[in-house]
């Protein structure tokens, strides 16, 4: 049963991990996850785990996705950039919240399959690019909201630029074992940093990694 495995997927992974935000909620009961899922893993769409993509890169699992989505805090007349388009279901999600979503993807195939997915849901307030997502899209900037659907080393100064007065970028830095999501927000005072969560997630494809010395 499709809604009872969904139902126990908001309620067994996903509010016990401090997802607690009732719109946040209410959309995961409505934004159909197995129409985002590759057809031989159907089966997995509501699993606490990540899902293979193409191009060997993976859908983040339900409840980091929903604890990005409700840290990200977007608002109706907001526009978000979204870097790692995957499966295109974060950028549906999104899509629900914000004014406009623009999600880009480095993977040529995994690009036109998310926006095959959005097509097919009916979403026409978010757009995929094939781009690299490293370098944001400063000619659409700034956004009010940045989210990474994927760990990085380091978030790039270059998408920390990207965000308006007030901005928020939600990503998952550091290398496996460590990694931590954070919250970066601009203000007045320019850019707070806010360690949220403790997760390891895979990484997101077109960023560098840290420099490794060995003696």
């Amino acid at each position: 049963n499709i809604e009872q495995a969904r139902f126990n997927m908001i309620e067994q992974q996903i509010r016990p991990w401090d997802v607690l935000d009732t719109g946040v909620l209410q959309l995961l009961s409505v934004v159909r996850r197995e129409e985002f899922v590759p057809p031989a893993y159907k089966a997995l769409a509501f699993v606490d785990s990540e899902i293979p993509l193409p191009g060997g890169q993976c859908m983040l699992a339900p409840r980091v996705e929903a604890r990005l989505l409700q840290e990200a805090q977007v608002q109706r007349h907001e526009r978000v950039l979204e870097i790692g388009a995957g499966s295109g279901f974060m950028a549906a999600l999104l899509a629900h919240k914000a004014q406009s979503v623009l999600s880009l993807e480095i993977d040529p195939a995994l690009a036109q399959l998310a926006a095959a997915n959005l097509a097919r849901a009916g979403i026409v307030n978010a757009t995929v690019r094939q781009a690299d997502g490293a370098q944001g899209a400063p000619s659409d900037a700034p956004f009010d909201a940045i989210v990474l659907s994927g760990s990085v080393h380091a978030v790039p100064q270059a998408l920390i630029d990207q965000l308006k007065p007030g901005g928020r970028l939600v990503a998952i830095e550091g290398d496996d074992p460590v990694m931590r999501a954070v919250k970066i927000t601009r203000d007045g005072a320019g850019v707070r940093r806010e360690v949220l969560f403790d997760v390891v997630a895979p990484r997101l494809a077109g960023f560098g990694e840290a420099s490794r010395f060995s003696f």
